[in-house]
């Protein structure tokens, strides 16, 4: 579609997978910076903004389809930072273009539709492999006899001042940054390398975070930071 048919307006879309990142407001203050930068850089009018704290594995999210209802009103652009902002499912997203939804992403400014197929087929692709290496290697740690999961001891249900509290916390978080690290080590040697493999392996594998809740890439990070430094 050249440049001149293009409608004039842009229906924005943010999304955050946690609750934490959904309260703390950065995730959706990234996403929104951005898209209004596009959006100004491509001379679209953002008509509405719309936005979601949930899972990207569905596509049942209300914000997700207030904007696909706005879009179809006004004939607008369905813009986001990222395609998987918008799905996570190639067939989702090819639904949406025949359909006649037009998705653009910041992080791929000049990707027509079919650009955007190849994509998200080779996103879905790659996340495909991930679980099968990240099951591998979960059945072989099993049959070494690797225990894998949180921290599980027990926190003290009073501290007696706020430098114990502190203290406390720091080697809850020391032991469950070391307890984690086995399975770090079977996804690297199944072949997750980036953060994100990792935090999608660690998922799969039902491994809970420190505070029970999901895996992002930021937590390995901070798990990984702070094994190594407790071994320096």
């Amino acid at each position: 579609m050249g440049r001149g048919k293009q409608p004039a307006f842009a229906v924005a879309y943010y999304r955050v997978s946690t609750a934490e990142q959904g309260q703390s407001g950065l995730g959706m203050e990234a996403q929104q910076a951005t898209v209004r930068a596009f959006a100004e850089a491509r001379g679209w009018k953002l008509i509405a903004e719309h936005q979601d704290v949930a899972s990207g594995k569905t596509d049942n999210r209300p914000g997700f389809l207030a904007a696909l209802a706005e879009c179809r009103r006004m004939g607008a652009f369905l813009v986001a930072a990222k395609l998987d902002r918008i799905t996570r499912r190639a067939h989702a997203l090819s639904a949406l273009l025949e359909e006649g939804i037009r998705p653009r992403t910041a992080d791929m400014p000049d990707a027509d539709d079919l650009m955007l197929r190849v994509y998200a087929a080779m996103a879905q692709r790659e996340r495909e492999l991930i679980s099968d290496r990240t099951k591998a290697a979960l059945a072989a740690a099993k049959a070494r006899g690797t225990k894998l999961g949180g921290d599980r001891g027990n926190r003290p249900a009073a501290p007696p001042d706020a430098k114990a509290a502190a203290a406390a916390r720091i080697d809850t978080a020391d032991r469950a940054a070391f307890r984690v690290m086995p399975a770090i080590r079977e996804l690297r040697e199944g072949g997750a390398a980036s953060l994100h493999a990792l935090a999608d392996g660690l998922n799969t594998m039902g491994v809970p975070t420190p505070r029970g809740g999901t895996w992002t890439a930021t937590a390995v990070r901070r798990a990984l930071a702070r094994a190594e430094g407790a071994e320096a």
